[in-house]
């Protein structure tokens, strides 16, 4: 089987799990774990931010940054089919006590004037208030599409006129960097804080980090105990993630290329896939996924007329070549 349905399928390499296997190690609970602390650091520096934290989960990574930033009873705002709104499960009112606000945007991104309507200021015992604009990018149910900087960076503009915080919801971030060049520090001087993973495109079996302030870490961490996300000897994960940052950043070029062979197969337009990602309408979803499968190719429904590829560290091209022949075929 040729596996499509999603970049968190991918294995260790041989190389990682010998990283892994000499990892050092202490409690991380404590804040003793070397190989924990290094990752944390690596990352905070990429973006440019004092700190990080390890997760277990990129849903946990959100769930501590957005809660963060916006208390019980105030609100987030985003797009209408990002991750936070349709893929953590409600976690953010359940667990968080966050209410949410949404706009509705064809490829994930926004129009600034449109956020600009939503945001609501403070005014007393009325209206819930607009506390933090969250955006993802790449996005997921766009079809991996990127969110551009310049885009990102005028939201900025308008978030600290209106006295807000803005989260990145950046899981596949490391996708939008290698697609565009844009450096992961300009991502990061945008966002008051970001969530990152190191289990999608990156290839590492776990994990994802909280990117923000040295304070707003500190917190995180008590928070993420709280939640029973306090892990032990964990540096054998984050040598995953270290190794994944040296080793496959730069490789992500490749499955971006794979991607759009995908769409060209299918009548996608090869223009519109920015990313890993390829989203195609179909009468019958489940149907086409079933017929995928008989011939050898896993594909996902993630809706009744909607069809996902997503290629990855274990899609060789010979892979991506066969599996264009079989799809283009249904």
């Amino acid at each position: 089987m040729i596996d499509l349905r999603s970049d968190t399928l991918t294995k260790p390499t041989e190389a990682m799990r010998a990283a892994m296997a000499r990892a050092e190690v202490g409690d991380d609970v404590y804040g003793e774990d070397p190989t924990v602390r290094a990752l944390e650091e690596r990352v905070a520096g990429l973006f440019g931010h004092e700190d990080a934290l390890f997760t277990p989960t990129g849903s946990l990574a959100n769930v501590l940054a957005v809660g963060l930033l916006v208390v019980p009873g105030q609100e987030v705002l985003c797009e209408a089919s990002a991750h936070i709104a349709r893929a953590e499960l409600g976690a953010h009112g359940a667990v968080s006590g966050v209410t949410m606000r949404t706009w509705i945007h064809p490829t994930g991104g926004f129009d600034l004037d449109v956020v600009r309507s939503l945001v609501a200021p403070d005014m007393g015992p009325f209206f819930v208030r607009t506390a933090a604009i969250a955006v993802e990018n790449t996005h997921n149910f766009a079809g991996g599409a990127v969110v551009g900087i310049e885009d990102l960076q005028a939201l900025r503009g308008l978030a600290d006129e209106a006295g807000v915080a803005v989260h990145v919801d950046g899981a596949r971030l490391w996708n939008a960097h290698v697609a565009t060049g844009t450096p992961l520090a300009a991502y990061g001087a945008v966002a008051d804080s970001l969530a990152v993973c190191l289990s999608k495109g990156l290839g590492a079996p776990v994990g994802s980090l909280v990117v923000g302030s040295a304070e707003a870490m500190t917190e995180a961490r008590v928070r993420r105990k709280r939640l029973g996300g306090g892990m032990r000897q964990v540096g054998i994960l984050a040598a995953a993630g270290l190794h994944a940052l040296d080793q496959h950043v730069e490789r992500l070029a490749d499955d971006h290329d794979r991607a759009r062979l995908l769409a060209e197969a299918v009548g996608v337009d090869p223009a519109g896939v920015h990313t890993n990602i390829v989203v195609l309408d179909h009468d019958d979803a489940p149907g086409y996924v079933a017929r995928a499968r008989e011939a050898g190719v896993l594909v996902s429904a993630v809706g009744p007329r909607t069809v996902r590829f997503v290629t990855h560290l274990d899609v060789s091209r010979a892979d991506a070549e066969k599996a264009a022949s079989v799809l283009a075929g249904l």
